[in-house]
């Protein structure tokens, strides 16, 4: 019998309308978020399933600046619909739930430490306690290197005001601290031709600058009722399997101010057993991370995208007894590709339709040649190796480019092919791969009849 770990991410993991297609085939999805709209109505929240109904939703990097509180639901909700399909719909049989960062406080609730009025609760607490306790001005910076490496270069560095925050994979890391000493920390981290990224968050998360925050947390948690839990919990953050109630306190407690070792958590599981790490959370980050820690294991990640009932199914099949299950009443066609729009769409928004020989003729329609175009133009913008903008990664959920960027670099291609854009402009939710923006260009009218060329031409800045 295969042992499985099921993982919650954490504060990235959210993608608009993530649940849209799911909710429609899945009554059991749309269940649980009616009750946890109602959850979040108790606590004074918004209703997350206006962020994962709808794909026109504000973005991460929105929510990050403008409502954390609204991003915290959702991610809470998003997980904590997909853990009862997975369990209750598929059957899933989890030996142990893990969480990363935020996604801990998921991993309670999954577990039935809390039910989900007091799960959610416990998310409103922390947003609150950050509201009475706001702590200094700090962040975080992503470092491709180990843990161990960039604790010695905060060592050497003397640098002791940033401290690890997460250490994610052998190649991968966080810290935080001050804004003032993480950008020393950053900018020499790049002159030693380490990538170091700024992450999108508003506090040091998972340092002692939030250690007031934390203890009001705590306090605030403390009034919540408990249950026993029914499944095995592994706390990254503590370094071992939470025992009963005392222990769920101490994580409580050591949430906001503690680092995160998910790879040391990855790799005790791995030794005790697991080789099966299920995703349980819009985009795949932590699938990624296991993928880099423990090579050869098999991970599922259910939801790295927005897809049906059908799709979740089949990425179970071999995991689950039965899957992918047979049980549909009204069973979605196959998935689609999300370019070429529906014909009607397509005029109505501008987009107008174009016959196959016109699109080869000026480039468009060879979607090999385009592909390789937009991975040039894409990888010299963002300064990455153009090896990691493969034609079906992610650009936001894989490779963390926000929505605004996407818009810009599409509009510098669609330039570049000699193509207009809709009048009220492109938003890109459903075209997030190089393929399928590709596919996006080909059904965008020309410029003008005499700026139709052979092929590309230079981009427009």
């Amino acid at each position: 019998m295969t042992d499985c770990a099921v993982m919650f991410p954490g504060q990235g993991a959210y993608l608009p309308g993530v649940l849209a297609p799911l909710a429609e085939d899945e009554p059991l999805v749309r269940e649980t978020l009616r009750a946890l709209d109602r959850a979040a109505e108790l606590v004074g929240r918004s209703a997350p399933s206006r962020l994962l109904l709808d794909e026109g939703a504000p973005s991460l990097a929105e929510l990050v600046v403008t409502s954390p509180a609204d991003l915290h639901v959702a991610l809470f909700a998003a997980e904590t619909a997909l853990f009862r399909l997975l369990t209750e719909r598929h059957e899933l049989r989890p030996t142990v739930l893990i969480g990363h960062s935020f996604g801990e406080l998921v991993a309670l609730t999954a577990a039935g430490v809390y039910g989900l009025d007091e799960g959610m609760a416990l998310v409103a607490a922390r947003d609150d306690a950050f509201a009475a306790c706001p702590p200094g001005e700090g962040g975080m910076v992503a470092l491709a290197v180990s843990a161990s490496r960039a604790e010695g270069l905060l060592t050497g560095l003397g640098e002791w005001e940033v401290t690890l925050a997460a250490d994610n994979s052998p190649r991968q890391c966080v810290v935080s601290g001050p804004a003032a000493a993480l950008e020393r920390v950053r900018s020499t981290a790049e002159t030693l031709g380490i990538g170091a990224t700024r992450l999108r968050v508003p506090y040091a998360f998972h340092h002692r600058m939030l250690a007031g925050v934390a203890d009001d947390f705590a306090r605030r948690a403390a009034g919540l009722r408990t249950g026993q839990a029914r499944h095995v919990l592994h706390s990254a953050i503590l370094g071992r399997r939470l025992d009963g109630p005392d222990g769920v306190a101490d994580l409580v407690a050591a949430h906001l101010v503690r680092p995160t070792r998910f790879t040391e958590a990855v790799r005790r599981l791995h030794a005790d057993g697991v080789d099966l790490f299920v995703e349980c959370g819009p985009r795949g980050v932590l699938g990624d991370l296991v993928d880099a820690t423990v090579p050869g294991v098999r991970v599922v990640t259910p939801l790295r995208r927005r897809v049906g009932g059908r799709s979740v199914a089949d990425a179970l099949a071999g995991v689950v007894p039965g899957a992918p299950s047979a049980a549909f009443v009204a069973p979605r066609p196959p998935e689609r590709d999300p370019a070429p729009l529906p014909r009607a769409t397509r005029v109505e928004g501008g987009y107008g339709l174009r016959a196959g020989a016109e699109a080869e003729r000026d480039g468009v329609g060879d979607r090999k040649a385009v592909v390789e175009t937009l991975r040039s133009l894409y990888a010299t913008a963002l300064g990455y190796p153009p090896e990691v903008l493969t034609e079906d990664a992610d650009l936001e959920a894989d490779l963390g480019v926000d929505s605004i960027k996407q818009t810009e670099l599409f509009a510098q291609a669609a330039a570049r092919y000699g193509r207009t854009l809709p009048a009220e402009g492109s938003r890109l939710t459903s075209y997030t791969t190089l393929d399928a923006l590709a596919g996006l260009l080909a059904t965008l009218p020309a410029q003008d009849a005499g700026t139709r060329g052979a092929g590309p031409r230079e981009a427009v800045a």
